[in-house]
Protein backbone atom coordinates (compact mmCIF):
# COMPACT_ATOMS: atom_id res chain seq x y z
CA UNK A 1 0.00 0.00 0.00
CA UNK A 2 1.53 3.01 -1.12
CA UNK A 3 2.77 5.24 1.85
CA UNK A 4 3.45 2.34 4.28
CA UNK A 5 6.84 1.27 2.94
CA UNK A 6 8.20 3.77 5.37
CA UNK A 7 7.30 1.00 8.42
CA UNK A 8 9.27 -1.86 7.07
CA UNK A 9 11.53 -0.79 4.15
CA UNK A 10 14.64 0.24 6.20
CA UNK A 11 14.51 -3.39 7.84
CA UNK A 12 16.01 -4.67 4.93
CA UNK A 13 16.37 -2.33 2.28
CA UNK A 14 17.66 0.92 4.32
CA UNK A 15 21.48 0.30 4.67
CA UNK A 16 21.84 -0.02 0.84
CA UNK A 17 19.47 3.09 0.10
CA UNK A 18 22.35 4.57 2.34
CA UNK A 19 24.47 3.08 0.27
CA UNK A 20 23.26 4.46 -3.18
CA UNK A 21 22.63 7.79 -1.52
CA UNK A 22 26.39 8.27 -0.61
CA UNK A 23 27.48 7.15 -4.11
CA UNK A 24 25.14 9.43 -5.42
CA UNK A 25 27.21 12.01 -3.81
CA UNK A 26 30.24 11.12 -5.96
CA UNK A 27 29.03 11.42 -8.76
CA UNK A 28 30.70 14.48 -10.70
CA UNK A 29 29.63 18.17 -10.62
CA UNK A 30 29.06 21.02 -13.67
CA UNK A 31 32.19 22.02 -12.51
CA UNK A 32 34.30 18.61 -12.81
CA UNK A 33 33.13 18.82 -16.26
CA UNK A 34 34.37 22.45 -16.56
CA UNK A 35 37.52 21.37 -15.81
CA UNK A 36 37.74 18.34 -17.35
CA UNK A 37 36.99 20.24 -20.76
CA UNK A 38 39.85 22.61 -20.31
CA UNK A 39 41.83 19.54 -20.26
CA UNK A 40 45.11 19.88 -23.06
CA UNK A 41 45.80 16.06 -23.08
CA UNK A 42 44.34 12.57 -21.76
CA UNK A 43 46.85 12.61 -18.82
CA UNK A 44 45.48 16.12 -17.92
CA UNK A 45 42.17 14.40 -17.60
CA UNK A 46 43.23 11.47 -15.58
CA UNK A 47 44.97 13.76 -13.07
CA UNK A 48 41.47 15.41 -12.68
CA UNK A 49 39.86 12.42 -12.10
CA UNK A 50 42.50 10.99 -10.06
CA UNK A 51 41.19 13.42 -7.48
CA UNK A 52 37.46 11.65 -7.86
CA UNK A 53 36.15 8.59 -6.15
CA UNK A 54 37.97 7.21 -9.81
CA UNK A 55 41.21 7.74 -8.33
CA UNK A 56 41.88 4.45 -7.53
CA UNK A 57 40.89 2.48 -10.59
CA UNK A 58 42.86 5.50 -12.51
CA UNK A 59 46.03 5.98 -10.80
CA UNK A 60 48.46 2.99 -11.20
CA UNK A 61 47.80 3.62 -15.02
CA UNK A 62 50.94 4.23 -17.15
CA UNK A 63 51.40 6.65 -20.35
CA UNK A 64 50.14 7.23 -22.80
CA UNK A 65 46.83 6.58 -21.67
CA UNK A 66 43.97 5.92 -24.19
CA UNK A 67 40.15 6.80 -23.67
CA UNK A 68 39.32 2.95 -23.99
CA UNK A 69 41.13 2.57 -20.94
CA UNK A 70 39.70 5.37 -19.03
CA UNK A 71 36.06 4.27 -20.41
CA UNK A 72 37.20 0.72 -18.88
CA UNK A 73 38.35 1.76 -14.96
CA UNK A 74 35.51 3.84 -15.13
CA UNK A 75 33.11 0.88 -15.95
CA UNK A 76 34.84 -1.29 -13.73
CA UNK A 77 34.08 1.23 -10.97
CA UNK A 78 30.33 0.85 -11.38
CA UNK A 79 30.29 -2.97 -11.37
CA UNK A 80 31.98 -2.86 -8.48
CA UNK A 81 29.32 -0.50 -6.79
CA UNK A 82 26.53 -2.67 -8.62
CA UNK A 83 28.27 -5.90 -7.46
CA UNK A 84 28.39 -4.62 -3.84
CA UNK A 85 24.76 -3.52 -3.88
CA UNK A 86 23.73 -7.53 -5.19
CA UNK A 87 25.70 -9.60 -3.00
CA UNK A 88 24.39 -7.19 0.22
CA UNK A 89 20.43 -7.43 -1.23
CA UNK A 90 17.47 -9.33 -0.22
CA UNK A 91 14.51 -10.61 -2.32
CA UNK A 92 12.78 -8.11 -4.27
CA UNK A 93 15.61 -6.03 -4.75
CA UNK A 94 17.75 -8.39 -5.26
CA UNK A 95 15.65 -9.33 -8.32
CA UNK A 96 14.90 -5.63 -8.91
CA UNK A 97 18.84 -4.84 -9.41
CA UNK A 98 19.20 -8.20 -11.93
CA UNK A 99 16.14 -6.69 -13.90
CA UNK A 100 18.47 -3.73 -14.24
CA UNK A 101 21.40 -5.84 -16.20
CA UNK A 102 19.44 -7.41 -19.08
CA UNK A 103 19.53 -4.61 -20.92
CA UNK A 104 22.90 -4.71 -21.29
CA UNK A 105 22.49 -8.51 -21.86
CA UNK A 106 21.07 -7.92 -24.88
CA UNK A 107 23.14 -5.46 -26.30
CA UNK A 108 26.23 -8.04 -25.27
CA UNK A 109 24.00 -11.22 -27.58
CA UNK A 110 23.21 -8.41 -30.13
CA UNK A 111 27.50 -7.14 -30.52
CA UNK A 112 28.01 -11.14 -30.37
CA UNK A 113 25.73 -12.12 -32.95
CA UNK A 114 26.34 -9.06 -35.58
CA UNK A 115 30.22 -9.24 -35.25
CA UNK A 116 30.26 -12.99 -36.15
CA UNK A 117 28.19 -12.07 -38.99
CA UNK A 118 31.32 -9.93 -39.88
CA UNK A 119 33.69 -12.38 -39.26
CA UNK A 120 35.37 -10.90 -36.10
CA UNK A 121 37.62 -12.85 -33.45
CA UNK A 122 35.18 -14.00 -30.71
CA UNK A 123 38.14 -12.85 -28.19
CA UNK A 124 37.96 -9.53 -29.46
CA UNK A 125 34.09 -9.10 -29.14
CA UNK A 126 33.60 -10.09 -25.87
CA UNK A 127 36.09 -7.36 -24.83
CA UNK A 128 33.68 -4.94 -25.98
CA UNK A 129 31.18 -6.62 -24.23
CA UNK A 130 29.60 -4.18 -20.61
CA UNK A 131 30.71 -6.52 -17.81
CA UNK A 132 27.16 -5.96 -16.65
CA UNK A 133 25.82 -8.01 -19.00
CA UNK A 134 28.28 -11.16 -19.32
CA UNK A 135 26.98 -14.59 -18.39
CA UNK A 136 28.53 -17.66 -18.52
CA UNK A 137 27.90 -19.05 -22.48
CA UNK A 138 28.17 -15.94 -23.99
CA UNK A 139 31.54 -17.25 -25.88
CA UNK A 140 28.76 -19.88 -27.59
CA UNK A 141 26.79 -17.32 -29.41
CA UNK A 142 29.41 -17.45 -31.86
CA UNK A 143 28.56 -20.31 -33.62
CA UNK A 144 24.33 -20.01 -34.05
CA UNK A 145 23.33 -19.48 -37.46
CA UNK A 146 19.47 -18.23 -36.50
CA UNK A 147 17.14 -17.78 -34.28
CA UNK A 148 15.89 -20.78 -32.93
CA UNK A 149 20.13 -22.26 -32.98
CA UNK A 150 20.67 -19.12 -30.66
CA UNK A 151 17.83 -19.82 -28.59
CA UNK A 152 18.15 -23.55 -28.07
CA UNK A 153 21.99 -23.58 -27.82
CA UNK A 154 22.61 -20.69 -25.63
CA UNK A 155 19.88 -19.02 -24.45
CA UNK A 156 17.55 -21.25 -22.77
CA UNK A 157 19.71 -21.44 -19.34
CA UNK A 158 19.81 -17.47 -19.09
CA UNK A 159 17.28 -14.73 -18.05
CA UNK A 160 16.85 -13.67 -21.19
CA UNK A 161 14.94 -16.60 -22.52
CA UNK A 162 11.36 -15.53 -21.46
CA UNK A 163 11.66 -12.28 -23.75
CA UNK A 164 12.58 -15.21 -26.51
CA UNK A 165 9.25 -16.36 -27.21
CA UNK A 166 8.39 -13.83 -30.35
CA UNK A 167 11.40 -13.45 -32.04
CA UNK A 168 12.17 -17.64 -32.54
CA UNK A 169 12.22 -18.07 -36.72
CA UNK A 170 14.26 -19.97 -38.63
CA UNK A 171 15.28 -17.24 -40.96
CA UNK A 172 19.59 -16.88 -41.29
CA UNK A 173 20.62 -13.85 -39.20
CA UNK A 174 21.43 -10.47 -40.68
CA UNK A 175 22.07 -7.32 -40.17
CA UNK A 176 17.68 -6.36 -40.44
CA UNK A 177 16.88 -9.50 -38.19
CA UNK A 178 19.40 -8.73 -35.69
CA UNK A 179 18.23 -5.30 -35.54
CA UNK A 180 14.35 -6.64 -35.07
CA UNK A 181 15.52 -8.85 -32.88
CA UNK A 182 17.21 -6.41 -30.82
CA UNK A 183 14.24 -4.50 -30.81
CA UNK A 184 11.67 -7.10 -30.01
CA UNK A 185 13.94 -8.18 -26.66
CA UNK A 186 13.65 -4.64 -25.42
CA UNK A 187 10.06 -4.53 -25.57
CA UNK A 188 8.95 -8.16 -24.04
CA UNK A 189 12.00 -6.64 -21.44
CA UNK A 190 10.53 -3.76 -20.88
CA UNK A 191 7.29 -5.08 -20.51
CA UNK A 192 8.62 -7.28 -17.95
CA UNK A 193 10.14 -4.80 -15.85
CA UNK A 194 6.79 -2.81 -15.84
CA UNK A 195 4.98 -5.33 -14.59
CA UNK A 196 7.44 -6.25 -12.17
CA UNK A 197 7.74 -2.74 -10.85
CA UNK A 198 3.73 -2.26 -10.73
CA UNK A 199 3.86 -5.62 -8.23
CA UNK A 200 5.77 -3.99 -6.28
CA UNK A 201 3.69 -1.65 -5.56
CA UNK A 202 4.28 1.81 -3.62
CA UNK A 203 6.72 4.75 -4.65
CA UNK A 204 8.45 2.09 -6.38
CA UNK A 205 5.87 1.25 -8.67
CA UNK A 206 4.99 5.15 -9.44
CA UNK A 207 8.16 6.05 -9.92
CA UNK A 208 9.95 3.34 -12.27
CA UNK A 209 6.55 3.05 -14.27
CA UNK A 210 7.02 6.56 -15.61
CA UNK A 211 10.96 6.43 -16.07
CA UNK A 212 9.96 3.32 -17.83
CA UNK A 213 7.23 4.27 -19.56
CA UNK A 214 9.78 7.51 -20.58
CA UNK A 215 12.63 4.70 -21.75
CA UNK A 216 9.71 3.03 -23.80
CA UNK A 217 8.66 6.54 -25.02
CA UNK A 218 12.18 7.25 -26.23
CA UNK A 219 12.66 3.90 -28.28
CA UNK A 220 9.36 4.20 -30.00
CA UNK A 221 11.11 7.41 -31.07
CA UNK A 222 14.09 5.89 -32.56
CA UNK A 223 12.85 2.83 -33.62
CA UNK A 224 10.57 5.45 -35.85
CA UNK A 225 13.37 7.90 -37.02
CA UNK A 226 15.58 4.74 -37.93
CA UNK A 227 13.07 2.64 -39.72
CA UNK A 228 12.48 5.29 -42.15
CA UNK A 229 13.57 4.83 -45.47
CA UNK A 230 13.96 1.01 -45.11
CA UNK A 231 11.97 -1.84 -45.81
CA UNK A 232 10.76 -2.28 -42.39
CA UNK A 233 6.18 -1.91 -42.98
CA UNK A 234 4.28 0.10 -40.94
CA UNK A 235 2.73 -3.31 -39.04
CA UNK A 236 6.26 -4.62 -38.36
CA UNK A 237 7.18 -0.81 -36.82
CA UNK A 238 3.93 -0.69 -34.60
CA UNK A 239 4.82 -4.07 -33.25
CA UNK A 240 8.06 -3.29 -31.86
CA UNK A 241 6.77 -0.39 -29.38
CA UNK A 242 6.36 -1.46 -25.97
CA UNK A 243 2.30 -1.75 -24.93
CA UNK A 244 2.45 0.84 -22.47
CA UNK A 245 3.87 4.46 -22.29
CA UNK A 246 2.66 7.82 -23.03
CA UNK A 247 2.29 7.38 -26.44
CA UNK A 248 0.39 3.83 -26.01
CA UNK A 249 -1.71 3.45 -28.08
CA UNK A 250 -2.65 6.20 -29.88
CA UNK A 251 0.76 7.82 -30.37
CA UNK A 252 2.13 4.78 -31.55
CA UNK A 253 -0.59 4.87 -34.59
CA UNK A 254 0.74 7.92 -35.34
CA UNK A 255 4.37 7.45 -35.07
CA UNK A 256 4.03 4.20 -37.04
CA UNK A 257 2.34 6.38 -40.51
CA UNK A 258 5.45 9.09 -40.08
CA UNK A 259 7.53 9.24 -43.42
CA UNK A 260 10.13 11.59 -42.48
CA UNK A 261 11.19 13.27 -39.05
CA UNK A 262 9.04 16.00 -38.95
CA UNK A 263 6.03 14.39 -38.76
CA UNK A 264 7.69 12.21 -36.00
CA UNK A 265 7.98 15.88 -34.04
CA UNK A 266 4.36 16.81 -35.30
CA UNK A 267 3.34 13.45 -33.14
CA UNK A 268 5.33 13.95 -30.40
CA UNK A 269 4.36 17.69 -29.80
CA UNK A 270 0.86 16.24 -28.91
CA UNK A 271 2.22 15.74 -25.99
CA UNK A 272 3.08 18.42 -23.14
CA UNK A 273 5.93 16.47 -22.05
CA UNK A 274 7.54 15.71 -25.16
CA UNK A 275 6.98 19.20 -26.41
CA UNK A 276 10.34 20.83 -24.78
CA UNK A 277 12.34 17.84 -26.12
CA UNK A 278 11.20 18.83 -29.89
CA UNK A 279 11.48 22.51 -28.91
CA UNK A 280 15.41 22.03 -28.49
CA UNK A 281 16.04 21.08 -31.85
CA UNK A 282 15.48 22.76 -35.12
CA UNK A 283 13.30 21.30 -37.78
CA UNK A 284 14.11 18.69 -40.24
CA UNK A 285 17.33 17.81 -37.76
CA UNK A 286 17.53 14.82 -35.59
CA UNK A 287 21.01 14.42 -34.49
CA UNK A 288 20.40 16.51 -31.25
CA UNK A 289 17.47 14.44 -30.34
CA UNK A 290 19.63 11.75 -28.89
CA UNK A 291 21.09 14.58 -26.22
CA UNK A 292 17.89 16.20 -25.66
CA UNK A 293 16.28 12.78 -24.60
CA UNK A 294 19.44 12.15 -22.28
CA UNK A 295 18.84 15.37 -20.63
CA UNK A 296 15.13 14.83 -19.87
CA UNK A 297 16.39 11.19 -18.91
CA UNK A 298 18.75 12.99 -16.51
CA UNK A 299 16.13 15.35 -15.18
CA UNK A 300 13.67 12.48 -14.12
CA UNK A 301 16.07 10.18 -12.46
CA UNK A 302 17.75 13.12 -10.08
CA UNK A 303 13.61 13.82 -9.42
CA UNK A 304 13.86 9.54 -8.07
CA UNK A 305 16.23 11.00 -5.12
CA UNK A 306 13.43 13.46 -3.74
CA UNK A 307 11.22 10.68 -2.53
CA UNK A 308 12.49 7.94 0.18
CA UNK A 309 11.70 3.80 0.62
CA UNK A 310 11.53 2.88 -2.87
CA UNK A 311 13.97 0.98 -5.33
CA UNK A 312 14.08 3.80 -7.99
CA UNK A 313 17.00 5.21 -6.90
CA UNK A 314 18.98 2.03 -7.70
CA UNK A 315 18.11 2.35 -11.07
CA UNK A 316 18.69 5.57 -10.99
CA UNK A 317 21.90 5.53 -9.70
CA UNK A 318 23.41 2.77 -12.38
CA UNK A 319 21.83 4.92 -15.38
CA UNK A 320 23.64 8.22 -13.78
CA UNK A 321 26.84 6.67 -13.91
CA UNK A 322 26.46 5.09 -17.09
CA UNK A 323 25.48 8.79 -18.61
CA UNK A 324 28.27 10.02 -16.51
CA UNK A 325 30.56 7.12 -18.56
CA UNK A 326 29.33 8.84 -21.83
CA UNK A 327 29.99 11.88 -20.90
CA UNK A 328 34.05 11.48 -20.26
CA UNK A 329 34.17 9.13 -23.30
CA UNK A 330 32.94 11.98 -25.35
CA UNK A 331 35.58 14.67 -23.43
CA UNK A 332 38.41 11.89 -23.50
CA UNK A 333 38.27 11.38 -27.31
CA UNK A 334 37.57 15.39 -28.02
CA UNK A 335 40.52 15.79 -26.21
CA UNK A 336 42.63 12.79 -27.84
CA UNK A 337 41.77 14.25 -31.44
CA UNK A 338 41.87 18.04 -30.63
CA UNK A 339 38.46 18.73 -31.07
CA UNK A 340 37.96 20.59 -28.11
CA UNK A 341 35.59 23.17 -29.90
CA UNK A 342 33.16 20.29 -30.02
CA UNK A 343 33.71 18.94 -26.28
CA UNK A 344 30.40 20.41 -25.14
CA UNK A 345 28.16 19.00 -27.46
CA UNK A 346 27.07 15.88 -26.25
CA UNK A 347 27.99 16.20 -22.23
CA UNK A 348 24.55 15.76 -20.29
CA UNK A 349 25.50 17.75 -17.02
CA UNK A 350 23.83 16.37 -14.09
CA UNK A 351 23.91 18.73 -10.65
Amino acid sequence: MYGWEMLSFNIHDGFLEAIVRGNRSGLLTASDYNNLCQCENLDDVKMHLTATEYGPYLQNEPSPLHTTTIVEKCTLKLVDEYKHMLCQATEPLSTFLQYITYGHMIDNVVLIVTGTLHERDVNELLEKCHPLGMFDSIASLAVAQNMRELYRLVLVDTPLAPYFSECITSEDLDDMNIEIMRNTLYKAYLEDFYKFCQKLGGATAEIMCDLLSFEADRRAVNITINSIGTELTRDDRRKLYSNFGLLYPYGHEELAVCEDVDQVRGAMEKYPPYQSIFAKISYGESQMLDKAFYEEEVRRLCLSFEQQFHYAVFFAYIRLREQEIRNLMWISECVAQNQKNRVHDSVVFMF
